[in-house]
């Protein structure tokens, strides 16, 4: 096994000293021998589906709860599993009572990212194993919470990072391992999405019927219901999420981190804004360049709304990931993956690969081995030390950019060394009720 392959299952967050190693999870296993594994879904929208749809694919696996603030939706979502599978899931609004279902063996948390800490530790405080979306957190203090909150608890948790468990991703890295590259001096990772074109302000309104719009809320600002902030769309929030940077660019700068076997950066820097769509209803970059320095080697990040482009993989207009070596580039996204060569005295360095098409689908083997690690014990291929890794590397570049800094970041304190003023932007202030967890 090759040095990046190990860095799957050796990776931790530096700044957590209090974290147990990863490995064997020392959890009593109540149900290593039982037939059926039971799982419940909070957000059933989206991601949230996709990943139930995709781990209810496993023979022994049964959806016994429902929960979302859309009472709309829940109605729909638990007739379609009735329908499919002859079983009604329970239903509810607040995850805190769905979380008391004792034969409840495992959660999936599909809810915007504002609700990922205080869901994903709740469930693992209720002895629930947990897959969570990614970004892990809305936060880099969040994501330090939800490792120190998985460890204390013992819980298996998989990070929604699927590209850990796709074999095309890790074809190419064997590729990358074998050396022909040469040293990889840089890394770019890049989104540039056909999509965010008429992104159109509108009035506030009433929300939607059937929407418990205070609990979708949760600990976000208090603020009258936009249906630009809901959805999907909630992503170019800021009270939500972080734009581009945090949806595909964790996926991406995530590769990056497997890639190179990093953890953190040493400083960062950004310039970009909205500037494609400067009147659009988006409070987060359309156009974002980030540069990140992690000592042996530097990262780009760039993202574009509105372009649909893929740089070094023209036939796929999806994000990726190029690795520059002094022979030659790999570049990889989740359709395909090749080598372009660079010339020396007329002669090619390293051969020319075609591209190498993708054949299975990596959401399933993510759900897959979620479902044996609940069962063997094992931390799942995407650990949450691993989740909370690719979250700080694409925090850490929308910060750069709200501040207009180039930040230098220790990891071993968990701070911005150079800027007091980035440091504001590590940690949340949660609406009343709702309190960050102390552990």
């Amino acid at each position: 096994m090759s040095s990046r392959r190990k860095f799957i299952k050796n990776v931790g967050a530096a700044s957590l000293a209090t974290a147990v190693p990863l490995g064997r999870v020392s959890a009593k296993n109540p149900i290593k021998d039982r037939e059926v594994v039971n799982v419940g879904l909070i957000g059933v929208r989206g991601m949230g589906w996709a990943n139930l749809s995709s781990f209810l694919k496993n023979k022994g696996t049964a959806c016994i709860a429902l929960c979302d603030v859309d009472s709309n939706l829940l109605e729909k979502r638990a007739k379609e599993i009735e329908t499919k599978t002859g079983q009604r899931p329970k239903t509810f609004n607040d995850h805190r009572k769905f979380l008391k279902i004792k034969e409840m063996d495992a959660v999936i948390i599909g809810t915007p990212d504002h609700w990922h800490c205080i869901q994903m530790i709740d469930a693992c405080a209720a002895g629930k194993d947990v897959y969570v979306e990614k970004p892990i957190a809305n936060s880099i203090h969040e994501a330090d919470l939800m490792v120190k909150a998985v460890r204390k608890y013992n819980r298996v948790v998989q990070v929604g990072q699927w590209q850990r468990s796709d074999p095309h991703w890790h074809s190419a890295f064997e590729y990358l391992d074998s050396g022909a590259l040469g040293k990889i001096r840089q890394v770019k990772a890049w989104a540039d999405v056909n999509y965010g074109r008429g992104f159109d302000v509108v009035e506030d309104t009433d929300p939607p019927q059937g929407v418990d719009y205070n609990r979708w809320l949760g600990p976000a600002p208090e603020r009258p219901f936009n249906k630009n902030r809901f959805h999907g769309s909630f992503r170019y929030f800021w009270d939500y999420a972080g734009g581009l940077m945090t949806d595909w660019g964790v996926h991406m700068l995530d590769m990056v981190l497997l890639g190179m076997n990093a953890t953190a950066p040493k400083s960062v820097v950004a310039i970009g804004g909205k500037i494609a769509f400067p009147d659009n209803a988006a409070e987060t970059p359309d156009t974002l360049t980030t540069v990140y320095d992690f000592g042996n080697f530097s990262l780009i990040w760039e993202q574009f709304m509105g372009m649909g482009t893929s740089p070094y993989l023209e036939e796929s207009g999806e994000p990726g990931v190029a690795f520059i070596g002094e022979n030659g580039i790999l570049a990889i996204n989740r359709a395909s993956w090749k080598v372009l060569p660079l010339q020396h005295n007329d002669k090619y360095l390293t051969e020319v690969l075609p591209p190498r098409k993708s054949r299975v689908s990596g959401l399933d083997a993510h759900t897959a081995n979620f479902l044996e690690c609940i069962k063997n014990r094992k931390d799942p291929n995407c650990t949450i030390e691993m989740g909370r890794n690719a979250a700080l590397v694409a925090h850490l570049g929308n910060i750069a950019y709200r501040t207009g800094k180039k930040l230098q970041w220790n990891d071993v304190e968990g701070i911005v060394s150079n800027a007091s003023e980035a440091n504001a932007y590590l940690k949340p202030n949660y609406r009343s009720p709702w309190q960050l967890w102390e552990g």
